[in-house]
């Protein structure tokens, strides 16, 4: 065994389910003193219960950590690339998800503006004044609850039935997404509130698939376009810039992928059709 190389992958498990060592000792059951010394490759041959309880942990399949071939199937993130290689070179496809997953936020804004009397204009200033706060997780959503339904005169607020209830998934995401994930890695990458992720995957407005990365701005303290969150998403994807594809409706998001090395290409939620055809292409292989 390679004690390096399953340190290695060890650490990329731990990242990809956004675990610090400390969480991952205390929900694996490891001294913090035996986890850092198996992720930089010190303890020879770790013990297979060991590595089984990180895989548990971490949710990752235990053949993976070992960099075995996995038998039957699973739906675990997997940390070995076995699948396509496009043309272009993509091997790691990330989505975003307003305005790729899910359209038509806009509802939301004039749901509110109906029950509060207040017009779509103000609700929505209110909203984006304070959105980058919450999605990069310097406020919380009880904060935001409160400042949003202090200015909009709505007692007990609350942002998260107005969102669900009005977005929509994407029509035809389900199957760009699923066909991606066959042939290649695929994460999400998203400027998003707390655990809102969660609950879309959750109500089925977005694909369930094996996503090897999720990018939650709000959890990573980082939102797009500045390059960190492309730098972070770049660690957890474990591939080459030229490797990885951004599919998102912003451009700006796009500008700053695009100078990062990364494969993109413009997602419009007016014509989806076009758009996934426009992803495909450059998924060719």
């Amino acid at each position: 065994m390679d004690e390096k190389a399953l340190g290695k992958r060890l650490q990329l498990a731990r990242r990809r389910a956004g675990l610090t060592q400390q969480e991952l000792c205390q929900k694996a059951g490891l001294s913090y003193s035996t986890l850092a010394k198996i992720e930089r490759g010190a303890i020879k041959s770790p013990s297979v219960f060991t590595v089984a309880a990180i895989a548990g942990a971490t949710n990752t399949v235990i053949e993976d950590l070992l960099n075995l071939q996995p038998q039957g199937n699973n739906n675990s993130p997997a940390l070995t690339n076995s699948k396509k290689r496009a043309k272009s070179g993509v091997t790691f496809v990330y989505f975003d998800v307003n305005g790729v997953c899910v359209r038509f936020l806009h509802k939301a804004f004039t749901e509110i503006s109906r029950e509060s009397g207040k017009s779509i204009d103000f609700v929505e200033t209110l909203f984006w004044r304070h959105n980058d706060s919450a999605t990069s997780g310097e406020m919380t959503m009880d904060e935001f609850n409160q400042v949003l339904g202090r200015e909009l005169e709505i007692e007990n607020f609350d942002w998260v039935p107005y969102y669900m209830n009005n977005v929509e998934q994407m029509p035809g995401i389900e199957g760009l997404i699923k066909w991606a994930a066959e042939y290649y890695e695929v994460g999400l990458l998203s400027n998003i509130m707390p655990g809102f992720i969660d609950l879309l995957i959750e109500r089925n407005l977005i694909p369930k698939v094996n996503y090897k990365v999720i990018i939650d701005s709000s959890r990573v303290g980082a939102l797009k376009p500045t390059p960190k969150i492309y730098e972070i998403a770049q660690q957890l994807a474990a591939v080459d810039p030229a490797e990885i594809l951004t599919i998102d409706d912003d451009r700006t998001n796009l500008v700053t992928a695009d100078r990062l090395g990364w494969h993109v290409v413009w997602f419009d939620e007016i014509r989806p059709d076009e758009s996934i055809e426009r992803a495909k292409a450059a998924l060719e292989f």
